[in-house]
């Protein structure tokens, strides 16, 4: 959740009066009131609607919802003049490799305007942006730059400007040593040979992303009138979708925007999306009786087009991924308390379910022993699952290929259509998520002990969905005794006897000789070992990773 907070007299004045009915809209509009004072009016934005983190934002779409206007606000974009265009070097691909870029003109700009510039960027930081992790925008004085723009990257030595709020040229490594918001942020740039920078045509460093703008460049003011945007980071789909929020935003206040060439791309383009909804399936989900008219009605009043059973989307709406949640908006748009509660028809008693039963008393074994649970996506991408694992993507229909005495192919994946990220396909294993996790915490205490039970997928002969419960646990630094000791208490603990058998055949991510198949009864449920090498290097671990990975079906059959 973010909290945003908006001057009350300006919101009054442009939007409605702040009495008990409007509170009850705002909260029915899917926006907590915090607190209401003499000055400011404080509300709770959900993280999935990001396009409603600047007072621009949040009027724009709850005119809508007070129908005070109607359905997908549309904005002019001009084609890019000369040299509006940012050059992106090859040396950023293994840094930081894609931005996003746009110029906005015939800004009219004050204090409070700026205050509100500065939230949502810091508000996309924090949220869509993972603390800069993800994302980080910058918003750059026109004037003071002579286009065009160079993104490229740089060993920190050779990086030298003076930071925002600085008063004297640091290098690279000095920011992250000694400026403030340097040392919040160097973890982000921890191991890196080069740093990012975004560069004008002058040779002027604007920015050193994702740390800090230059005091020279990168100073708003009031009186700035034209501004560069960027958005960088490494999921170009995140960051378009951003630079629209920013831009629109900017828009809202009266400014012109202007598109950029990048690289091959031209940004932004403010593209709509469209999706086909069914009436059928709106009814059947919200448990009403909607005809069309009442759906175009509904949608529009959430900022939407609708046409002969198409929806056509705000290119900011981060959140519109699918056919449901068009349904949601449409809820939101008939109004939560219009709702009519119904007792279902059947008689029925509840009970935990024992498979649940069973998962949470080995999560309280393991934490037990001192270790953090944890819980990733269903989703994951090829790269992770395939490429940085040592498996060859290519599949090979539910047979597995050996080379030497390991797993070194995958058995056929289950991919997602139109994914608009590149988490797109289902996961087959825990393991590489818990790599994951640790590859993404190189830079935190040492020892570290994760444990993860959730859902893995594959696809049987027939072509069907298999849904799997798994569970994995992974030590830094391990060894293959220590883990050892783990899975045996963790059997013993739950009254069961279970075995190691030295392996012939294992998965491509363990060491010869340091893995074993786990045996419960006269059944293989999984394999303890210690990660190869090679694969830690993948990952970029420098520790030495035990870990196992086990099916709980064969748990549950022994104690349910």
């Amino acid at each position: 959740m973010a909290n945003i907070k908006f001057p009350k007299k300006i919101f009054e004045k442009e939007i409605g009066k702040l009495d008990e009915n409007m509170q009850n809209k705002i909260a029915m509009f899917g926006t907590t009131v915090e607190q209401i004072t003499d000055e400011e009016i404080e509300i709770e934005v959900n993280p999935n609607r990001p396009d409603l983190l600047s007072y621009s934002g949040f009027k724009r779409s709850f005119l809508n919802f007070l129908e005070k206007t109607r359905g997908l606000k549309k904005y002019e974009l001009k084609k890019p003049e000369k040299d509006y265009e940012v050059i992106v070097d090859s040396s950023v691909k293994e840094v930081r490799p894609y931005t996003a870029c746009a110029i906005v003109k015939k800004l009219k700009l004050d204090n409070e305007k700026i205050k509100e510039l500065i939230d949502i960027q810091e508000k996309l930081h924090f949220t869509v942006g993972r603390k800069r992790k993800k994302l980080a925008i910058g918003i750059y004085p026109l004037e003071k730059i002579k286009l065009p723009i160079t993104y490229t990257a740089l060993e920190p030595d050779k990086i030298k400007f003076i930071p925002l709020e600085a008063t004297r040229e640091m290098s690279g490594l000095e920011i992250l040593q000694r400026h403030p918001t340097g040392r919040n942020y160097a973890h982000l740039l921890a191991g890196k040979s080069k740093f990012p920078v975004f560069i004008d045509a002058d040779k002027n460093i604007l920015s050193m992303p994702p740390i800090i703008n230059s005091q020279l460049t990168g100073k708003i003011t009031e009186e700035t009138k034209e501004v560069f945007v960027e958005c960088s980071g490494f999921d170009l789909w995140i960051l378009e979708k951003c630079l629209n929020i920013v831009v629109t935003s900017l828009a809202e206040i009266g400014g012109e925007i202007y598109q950029m060439k990048v690289s091959s791309k031209i940004t932004p383009d403010l593209k709509t999306e469209k999706r086909k909804i069914s009436l059928e399936n709106t009814n059947k989900l919200l448990g009403l009786e909607l005809n069309e008219k009442q759906i175009k009605k509904f949608l529009e009043k959430m900022g939407h087009n609708y046409s002969d059973k198409e929806v056509e989307t705000p290119s900011w709406r981060v959140d519109v991924l699918h056919e449901v949640d068009l349904i949601e908006d449409i809820a939101i748009a008939y109004g939560y308390d219009n709702f009519v509660p119904e007792m279902p028809q059947i008689s029925t008693i509840g009970q935990e379910n024992q498979q649940e039963v069973i998962k949470k008393k080995i999560s309280e074994i393991l934490s037990g022993l001192n270790m953090l649970e944890i819980s990733n996506y269903h989703l994951t991408n090829k790269k992770d699952q395939f490429e940085k694992m040592g498996i060859s993507e290519k599949p090979e229909r539910l047979s597995q290929v050996r080379s030497g005495s390991s797993e070194s192919r995958a058995k056929e994946f289950i991919e997602v259509e139109e994914s608009k990220t590149d988490y797109n396909i289902l996961r087959k294993d825990l393991t590489h998520y818990l790599l994951k996790i640790l590859s993404e915490n190189t830079d935190s205490e040492y020892p570290q002990r994760i444990f993860e039970a959730g859902r893995v997928f594959e696809l049987n002969n027939a072509n069907k969905i298999i849904e799997k419960e798994k569970l994995s646990a992974a030590l830094v630094p391990g060894n293959f005794t220590e883990m050892k000791q783990i899975i045996l208490y963790l059997f013993n603990m739950l009254g069961l006897n279970a075995a190691l058998k030295e392996s012939e055949k294992f998965p491509a991510h363990f060491i010869e000789g340091r893995v074993a198949e786990i045996i419960l009864g006269d059944e293989k449920i999984g394999y303890l070992g210690e990660i190869h090498p090679k694969i830690l290097k993948n990952w970029k671990i420098k520790m030495p990773v035990a870990l196992f990975e086990i099916e709980l079906e064969g748990i549950f059959g022994k104690l349910v």
